[in-house]
């Protein structure tokens, strides 16, 4: 499959721009597999960078010209180094002028060049397509610059990428998930210090994703209200971030912060220590409390963070209904996009069969179910 990939993308290059490309880079996508919006609070988040990646196949230009094309969306779109501050025809190439003007302002030598994505991340479905896009995009420039850059580093200058260029203040988790992945690991990750740990995917557990196929829009009002009911949540309960007090502490104050947002916040605190409780059940293998945890952490996001669509509600019937199944939620921001589910290794196409059915039966549209495993963080694919 890759190889077959890698010549379809050479032949793409070679029609676009009349030559080979001479480096691969590639980033991982990522899955949380707890820890919604946890991670803008500096919270801990279990994360799972994904087998589903961004490749961008490039070629040095000799120029300050940064050429693109877009295999997914057969679009173009160029940009020259000299001038990066504005925004592009297309909101995808943005991403790329973000990276590029965050390394530019950190004074690191980069060369225009010809470039072409090819993405199996699917777009808005709260996978990270934009972080995958955003750190293969570093990892060329580090390349072809003759420089390196720390993973933890890249992480963050992306990060600043999306908040200063694309305008989504997001957290830490997507960037650096997609720069420090490893195989066959989850990453738990804390938001507050960046430090991660890595928790073995136990045996017989497969990671499933399930696409509504169901977009979102992360630049939305709704995304940024509750990031902004947490901080006021913060603020008024006199901390700095929503890790710093406990579900019984939380309880003990309600009356200090308006109803709303005190949903908001006691689902941000249980998530969290949700986090810490799923990844040791995870490493042990545990998947009773697992199932426990996942439900508790849906029942959160639909009822107190009230970020659950329709199509998602519908989707979580669907999964929890599905042979094999151990546990199932949301993933990513919410408000539609992917699901994530834990199924029996032996039986994922048993789950996979009844989720597409029972899904298309509830809503009339065919969502995508497939596996994904742990996958290492950005960096060049070999050559060949």
């Amino acid at each position: 499959m890759g190889s077959e990939r890698r010549a379809r993308v050479a032949r793409l290059f070679q029609s676009r721009f009349g030559s080979r490309p001479e480096l691969w880079a590639r980033a991982p996508g990522r899955v949380d597999l707890m820890g919604s919006h946890t991670d803008y609070n500096l919270g801990y988040v279990l994360t799972l960078p994904i087998s589903r990646d961004t490749w961008i196949a490039a070629r040095d230009n000799g120029s300050q010209d940064v050429r693109l094309h877009s295999a997914n969306l057969g679009e173009d779109d160029c940009f020259s180094l000299d001038r990066i501050d504005q925004p592009g025809t297309t909101k995808w190439s943005n991403y790329v002028r973000g990276v590029a003007g965050v390394l530019a302002s950190e004074g690191l030598l980069m060369s225009g060049f010809d470039g072409v994505i090819d993405s199996t991340v699917p777009l808005e479905s709260g996978l990270s397509s934009s972080a995958a896009l955003e750190c293969a995009t570093a990892v060329v420039f580090q390349a072809l610059g003759g420089w390196s850059l720390e993973p933890p580093r890249m992480a963050r200058l992306c990060q600043r990428a999306e908040h200063e260029f694309v305008g989504v203040r997001c957290g830490i988790l997507d960037q650096y998930s997609s720069c420090l992945g490893q195989e066959q690991c989850a990453l738990l990750l804390d938001c507050r210090d960046l430090s991660t740990r890595p928790v073995p995917i136990p045996f017989g557990i497969q990671v499933m994703i399930c696409d509504t196929r169901a977009r979102r829009q992360l630049t939305g009002a709704e995304y940024t209200l509750r990031r902004q009911q947490c901080e006021d949540g913060a603020a008024q309960l006199g901390i700095a971030a929503l890790r710093e007090i406990s579900v019984p502490e939380l309880t003990a104050r309600a009356g200090q912060i308006p109803p709303e947002v005190y949903k908001r916040c006691l689902f941000i605190v249980s998530e969290n220590q949700r986090v810490l409780d799923a990844a040791a059940a995870l490493g042990s293998g545990d998947v009773e409390s697992l199932a426990r945890l996942y439900a508790e952490s849906f029942a959160g996001a639909r009822d107190l963070f009230e970020i659950c669509s329709p199509p998602m509600i519908d989707m979580m019937q669907a999964m929890l209904a599905a042979p094999g199944v151990i546990g199932a939620r949301q993933a990513g921001a919410g408000f539609g996009g992917c699901m994530v589910a834990l199924a029996e290794t032996g039986r994922t196409e048993e789950f996979r069969a009844s989720v597409l059915e029972s899904y298309r039966k509830a809503t009339g549209i065919s969502p995508e179910v497939y596996a994904v495993a742990a996958a290492p963080g950005a960096g060049l694919l070999p050559q060949e």
